[in-house]
């Protein structure tokens, strides 16, 4: 692999764009659009709700795909065979998105939305919060690695193997995962739902981009592929979270009207549990000795989360006016700006690392 090509790859579609770096001020925009256009023209969201086959809202499906492809798009799985020149990391990375960070974020949201502010939230809509915690963690980040990457001078190529195989993970693991916890937390959801759920926004979007890539780059090549039509994709995702967004706030403007609260509230165990994870991970790192430009985008994978991906699943699961699908925008509202504080502090102890 070119790590070189990589690198200017990243570069030019990592570095933290408007939309990135102002991500939570567009959730919040989307907060009040969403909830005016709820209540000012509630007639908007009924209609779209009319436009649902197996509890699945065709609209919100829509911009869901169009959130994800080009994430997807931009995987080389072939990156993956680069595993072997430095392991530590990787095994790392794998361990704590998938055998740590899912059960971390359900014990602290459990404790903090079902002990803690237990006299704030009815115990019904605080266990729909929680689920949505779970989807988070069951989700760990996959586009916007590369944008933390880039910011921390990560080695891109491998970036690129830790996202890879991560996403391959995902395709057996969340389910699993999702359905655990949940029903631990006596959250009842049926398994062709949760099936249908990874269908839908992972293995379609999967396949979808693993073909596009392979096809395009064969007819045009890397170059066109990566600075023509990935740049001429790259705006599709933003626009289409924020639509999604306020769409998905027009359903859930009365419970955010009555509640202004439960947003503070939700957000609580997210940021914990977010610094946890970033800690858990930098530190392993650092213990191993793994070099800062892989231990810094890595532990980064696990502290954020594809929370697209968490979005659509509430969706599915629990339907836009739920509670988990309110918890997982909430998790992108705060996620920017706390990522950006742990980029910075990473880059701050970069002299602990070995160079």
């Amino acid at each position: 692999m070119n790590s070189n090509a990589e690198a200017t790859k990243t570069e030019d579609a990592g570095g933290m764009d408007l939309f990135g770096r102002y991500l939570s001020v567009w959730v919040a925009l989307a907060i009040v659009a969403g909830v005016a256009l709820g209540q000012f023209a509630p007639s908007v969201p009924e209609t779209l709700s009319h436009f649902e086959y197996a509890q699945v809202s065709i609209p919100i499906a829509i911009l869901i795909w169009a959130m994800i492809f080009p994430m997807m798009a931009q995987i080389d799985f072939s990156a993956i065979v680069g595993v072997r020149k430095e392991p530590k990391g990787l095994a790392i990375t794998t361990i704590v998105n998938w055998l740590i960070k899912p059960f971390t974020m359900f014990a602290i949201a459990w404790f903090f939305l079902m002990v803690v502010f237990e006299p704030f939230i009815a115990p019904e809509l605080a266990s729909e919060y929680l689920a949505g915690a779970i989807l988070l963690g069951a989700a760990p980040c996959t586009a916007m690695v590369f944008v933390w990457s880039y910011l921390t001078k990560g080695d891109a190529a491998y970036t690129l193997v830790q996202v890879s195989l991560n996403d391959i993970i995902m395709l057996f693991a969340f389910a699993p995962i999702v359905v655990f916890l949940l029903g631990i937390s006596d959250i009842q959801v049926p398994w062709d739902t949760v099936i249908l759920s990874v269908v839908l926004y992972i293995v379609i979007p999967l396949v979808a981009g693993y073909l596009t890539r392979r096809t395009l780059i064969a007819r045009h090549g890397q170059r066109w592929y990566d600075d023509v039509f990935m740049k001429r994709l790259g705006p599709v995702t933003p626009a289409a979270l924020i639509v999604t967004l306020v769409l998905l706030f027009a359903f859930q403007g009365d419970v955010i009207l009555n509640n202004p609260l439960h947003i503070a509230l939700i957000a609580v165990p997210l940021i914990l549990q977010t610094v946890l994870i970033f800690a858990i991970a930098y530190g392993w790192a650092k213990m191993w000795k793994v070099r800062h430009c892989i231990a810094a985008p890595g532990a980064m994978i696990g502290a954020s989360n594809f929370f697209e991906l968490a979005v659509a699943a509430a969706i599915a699961l629990f339907g836009l006016q739920s509670g988990a699908a309110l918890a997982t925008v909430v998790g992108v509202l705060v996620e920017v700006p706390l990522m950006l504080m742990l980029v910075k502090f990473a880059n701050k102890t970069r002299g602990h690392f070995p160079a």
